[in-house]
Order: C-alpha cells, then sequence, then structure tokens
C-alpha cells in the first residue's frame, strides 16, 4: 500500500507495523511523523503545529490522545493527515486539517479498517474492493471533479475538512472536531476599526508566511499568477525572510489568457527573482498521461497542467517547497460570481407586485418583429434572479445546459441519480441557513467546501507531486481564517466590490494596478488551441471515440460536441472536450476501475446507485 504514494515525487518512506496494524508515510522531511511504542502508533503526514511548536509532534500527540482521546486531534492546527493506531483499546483515530488541505480516505469491512490518502494505495490491499461508482461518474460531468465525502468508488469515504473518523469494538463514528464559524453577530455587537483589523491582518499575514516557509526557506519559493493572493505572498516572503522570494509565472501565447504582464509587475514590485515559462499546445499534450496517472480519482480542472509546470520549473530551479495563494478569494469574498450573486439577488428585493404585474409581463411577452438586445439581457437576467441559491449557481453548468438524457447514454442513467449531484450542494448550503448567515458569508462556506477543498487545493496538491514539490497555503492557516470568519460582510463584499478590506489594507504593499485588476489564474486557453493545433486536436477526438465505446456518453452528442458545438462556442465547449477526453485518460490510466463496467454500463442497469455514506 506504500508503494504508489511516493511513485511520482519520490518522497522517503517510513514505517511501522505494530500489534493491530501498520502504517506508512511518505514524505520529505519535515512533513514526515512517526511514533511508536508499547502498543501505539501514530503516523502524521503535514506540517501541524501542536502548542505552538512543529516538533517532536507525533509523541507529543501520542500523550495527548492517552488523556483526551479523540479530543487530542483538535490539539493540532496547520495541513496534516492523522492515523492512531492502539492496540490497548482496540481502537483508531483517522483524522484531517480544518482546510482539508491533506485528504484521507477509509474503506472499512470484516477484514479490519483501511485508509490511505490515495485512492491508488488503498486499492492496492486485496482485501479493499476497487469497484467503480457510476455516481461518481456523473458528479464528475457535473462538478468536473468527485466532491466529497463520496470517492470514485464504491465503499470507499473520504473525511471532510475537519473531520475524524472513531473506530472502536468494529463500529465506525464519524463526526466534526472543527467547522468554519463566522462570528457575524459578535462583530455587528462591537465592531473593530479598519486601523486594528489592518494591523491584525497583516500580523497574521507574516505568521502564516513564516509557518509555511518550513524549516529552510532557501528551498521556497512561490507560485505568481499577478493576482492580489499570489503577489501578496511574493511581497510577504520577502520581508520575513530579508532577501528576495523565488517565483514561478506561467503564460499562454493567446488572446486574454495571457497574465504575464501582471506577474512581471508583481515580480518587480516585490524585488523577487522571477522565473516564467510559456505553456504550449506541445507542452499539454506531453503532460496530459501523467497527470491522468496521477490522479487518484477523475479530475477535470484544466490549469492543473499549468501548475504542473510552473512546479516543474520551480523543482529545477532547486525548489522543494512552493506557496499559493489558494484560499483568499474564499476567505475575503475575491470571486467574481459572488458579486453576480449580490446582483441577481437585488432582483428579489423589489415589490412583488412591480415584478410580477409589471416588469415580468412585460419582458416576456410574445415579441412582435426584431427582438430588442437590451430586453434579452434583462429576461435573463430575471431568468436567473427568479432561481434560488444555491441552484442559480449553475446557470452555467454544461451537463444542466445540455441535458444528461441529451448528453448520456440511457444505461448509464439506470445506473445514476441525477439529483444526487446538486443535491450535495443544496444540503451544504442549506445546512448553513439555520445559522443566519449574510449571502456573501454563506457562498464563502459553499466554496471553501467545493472549490477549495475538493477542487482547488487537490488540483495544486497533485500537480506539485507529479514535479516532486511540496505545496502550502499560508491564507489557510487556522489563524487567518479565525480572522476572515470575525471580518464584516461588507468587508468581504460592499455591494458589487469585491473583498473591499483585503485590498485597502494591502493597498501599501501591492502595485495600484493588481488591486484593481479582475480575478484570472492559470486558466488554460484549450479550447482555442483545439482549432488552431491539429495534433492536440486529434489526440483529444481520439480520446472521445475510445470513450464512445465505454457506454457512458452518446456518441451522437459527442458528434454535435465534436462539429457544431466547439465551432460556436471553442472556449464553453472545449470544456466539455477536455472533460471528456480527461475522463477516457483516468480510465485507460486505471482500467482496473471498471471492473464489472468494463464492458459497458448497459448491461448493469439494474444496478441501484451507490449509497455515498456507508454509515447511513
Amino acid at each position: 500500500m506504500a508503494a504508489p504514494l511516493s511513485r511520482f515525487d519520490g518522497a522517503p518512506l517510513a514505517a511501522g507495523v505494530g500489534e493491530v496494524g501498520g502504517v506508512a508515510v511518505a514524505a520529505i522531511d519535515g512533513s514526515r511523523h512517526l511514533y511508536q511504542q508499547d502498543g501505539l502508533q501514530v503516523a502524521i503526514w503535514g506540517r501541524p503545529e501542536l502548542d505552538g511548536s512543529f516538533d517532536d509532534v507525533a509523541r507529543r500527540l501520542a500523550s495527548l490522545w492517552l488523556s483526551r482521546g479523540v479530543a487530542a486531534c483538535a490539539c493540532l492546527s496547520g495541513p496534516f493527515a492523522l492515523a492512531i493506531l492502539d492496540a490497548f483499546s482496540g481502537s483508531a483515530l483517522l483524522a484531517v486539517d480544518r482546510a482539508g488541505i491533506h485528504p484521507l480516505s477509509y474503506a472499512s469491512n470484516a477484514q479490519g479498517l483501511f485508509f490511505a490518502s490515495s485512492h491508488d494505495a488503498l486499492l492496492a490491499h486485496p482485501a479493499v474492493r476497487g469497484a467503480l461508482d457510476p455516481q461518481a461518474l456523473y458528479n464528475y460531468l457535473f462538478f468536473h471533479m468527485v466532491p466529497g465525502p463520496a470517492t470514485a468508488y464504491l465503499g470507499q469515504q473520504r473525511l471532510l475538512p475537519g473531520e475524524y473518523l472513531h473506530v472502536r469494538g468494529g463500529k465506525l463514528c464519524k463526526g466534526s472536531y472543527w467547522q468554519l464559524a463566522f462570528q457575524e453577530h459578535a462583530y455587528a455587537r462591537t465592531p473593530a476599526s479598519f486601523a486594528s483589523n489592518k494591523q491584525e491582518f497583516l500580523r497574521i499575514l507574516r505568521l502564516a508566511v513564516e509557518s509555511s516557509l518550513g524549516a529552510d526557506g532557501d528551498s521556497t519559493g512561490a507560485f505568481l499568477s499577478g493576482g492580489t493572493d499570489s503577489s501578496t505572498l511574493a511581497a510577504i516572503m520577502g520581508q520575513v525572510t530579508g532577501r528576495p522570494a523565488r517565483t514561478y509565472s506561467i503564460g499562454f501565447d493567446a488572446p486574454g489568457y495571457d497574465e504575464m504582464a501582471y506577474a512581471r509587475l508583481a515580480a518587480s514590485h516585490a524585488g523577487s527573482i522571477h522565473h516564467e515559462r510559456y505553456v504550449t499546445p506541445n507542452d499539454v499534450l506531453g503532460a496530459i498521461p501523467a497527470m491522468a496517472a496521477a490522479f487518484d480519482q477523475p479530475f477535470g480542472n484544466a490549469s492543473a497542467i499549468p501548475a504542473f509546470y510552473c512546479a516543474q520549473m520551480a523543482r529545477a530551479d532547486g525548489v522543494t517547497r512552493l506557496l499559493g495563494g489558494d484560499g483568499g478569494d474564499e476567505l475575503f469574498g475575491g470571486n467574481e460570481r459572488y458579486a453576480h450573486q449580490a446582483l441577481l439577488s437585488r432582483y428579489a428585493q423589489l415589490p412583488a407586485l412591480l415584478r410580477q404585474c409589471i416588469i415580468e409581463p412585460l419582458l416576456f411577452r410574445q415579441q412582435i418583429g426584431q427582438p430588442w438586445r437590451l430586453f434579452d439581457k434583462a429576461r435573463r437576467y430575471i431568468e436567473q434572479a427568479s432561481l434560488p441559491l444555491p441552484a442559480r449557481l449553475d446557470s452555467y453548468n454544461l451537463l444542466l445546459r445540455h441535458g444528461y438524457r441529451t448528453v448520456l447514454e440511457a444505461g448509464f442513467i439506470d445506473t445514476i441519480d441525477p439529483g444526487m449531484a446538486p443535491g450535495c450542494v443544496n444540503d451544504a448550503y442549506w445546512q448553513r441557513q439555520g445559522q443566519g448567515l449574510s449571502q456573501i458569508n454563506a457562498l464563502l462556506a459553499l466554496d471553501m467546501r467545493f472549490t477549495l477543498a475538493d477542487n482547488d487545493l487537490f488540483k495544486v496538491r497533485k500537480a506539485c507531486e507529479l514535479a516532486g514539490v511540496e505545496a502550502a497555503f499560508p491564507f489557510l492557516h487556522d489563524a487567518m481564517v479565525a480572522f476572515a470568519a470575525r471580518l464584516a460582510p461588507q468587508d468581504k463584499l460592499d455591494g458589487t466590490q469585491l473583498r473591499p478590506f483585503f485590498k485597502r489594507a494591502l493597498a501599501e504593499i501591492l502595485p495600484p494596478a493588481i488591486v484593481r485588476k479582475k480575478k484570472h489564474g492559470f486558466g488554460l486557453p484549450f479550447g482555442l488551441w483545439l482549432h488552431s493545433h491539429p495534433a492536440l486536436r486529434e489526440f483529444a477526438f481520439d480520446n472521445l471515440t475510445q470513450l464512445r465505446r465505454r457506454g457512458i456518453v452518446r456518441p451522437a452528442f459527442i458528434d454535435d460536441l465534436q462539429g457544431r458545438l466547439l465551432a460556436e462556442h471553442p472556449a464553453y465547449h472545449g470544456t466539455m472536450v477536455w472533460l471528456l477526453m480527461m475522463l477516457e485518460q483516468w480510465l485507460s490510466q486505471h482500467p482496473a476501475s471498471l471492473g464489472p463496467h468494463a464492458s459497458g454500463f448497459a448491461a448493469c442497469a439494474t444496478e441501484t446507485p451507490g449509497v455515498l455514506d456507508p454509515m447511513a
């Protein structure tokens, strides 16, 4: 089971076998912690703090386990995945950090408890079933990833951020030792001044960067996209270390995608030693198979490719640890959709009489002659605004736009429940509504769960693993998360102005042009390159041809996608080509995952959908 953990980055392995089981950790020095004595085994992957110290964490945690039991995991802060095996009590504890930076999956059956940070490692044990869950494939096409706690495999679950699993006497008890708690009402009672908040924010920011540098800051660099988050880290790294940060950027020779000018501006302003590379279609071709192999379940975020090349460039420069700005958007309100949703919500604030008796009859009545473009835009606005949250977040969802019956084979549809995908988002969103949160904080909490833990962190961590680099995320430092939760909602979104506090607090650190710029990142111009690069198009279409035989996607839809749809909107429908291509690549790289579905899903149409929670 340990072998797959280090197959891409060659990380050193430490392992131990005790009376009730075995544990192994594959990580570079400082992120590998193992303690074993008197029937007790503690294994930690990551760089957590215990009582403010990184030293001897596993041994000190073992002592806390004996005195506090399950509550011991709540004493850790920072990034970690944890396993404790206790022969005396016949129990085990699994846990992951508050942000879900380090994953941990598990399976339980009559032969025991099995757990790993990689599904490939979990499946290496002969007692672990490796049957692919059709529902996970549908969820992948819906979300472009497989959201937790489900995994790609039946009978396997993943711990969510801040969760633990306690196993004793054959019984599994899963719970949360921590949850993100916003303090809107406390702020309303005693609002802090901007000056005091700014001082506290900058203090925590320096602390977060310091703790993320590791023991050897000389071998640490930073991603630099030219956005506010990565530019901030580059500047603070220089202040903390007293020497220029080493920064790494990716560019694209494609109109509307290249942000290198902003990265250069940020590097110049921070005085960093800057490195850059332009990713080409040939680079994409070269990385796809390796990336599909590295992901232990289907994953469709195309920006994993530039993230990989950025990390690879850093590794060639001697960097073993890269700081990423992930989390800043989800803590301080940086995504454009937050402003868009605020604008849509204004419509519901109009009097019902005005909306239902005047505006909507006027806009939606049958138009005669040439339609008026302004009316069309107004109708689209009202159609979106009339949907409740969180359903309207999926207004541009590819699977919903086309309809799953148009995209998917009937035999495959019979094996899944299409309502489960939006249902898990609805459940997560409405769980928060009883707390009386503002709309912005409700959306931030949702994104911390899905956009961040299931997508962005997974992407960066796997891209770095493939390049042989460790990833760290200073904005997800526990103190920074707690600080952002205390901020007033209007400090994160003021009208439609994104993260006003964050930008104002950093006005003296960042160039004005970067403070004002819109978010972009490492988006890949895949749809455009499908038209301009024959080899990339041939590779993608060959994979779609292979996918036709799987019994998942309707051949008629693939034909329409490759022809009419891609020509009409290369960027939008290029994403669907990417999703399907990467699904086929993943299935090809993990042939054992198909199991009984190897000959297609039509033969399995009588199967019931996979149960997401084995303890339900």
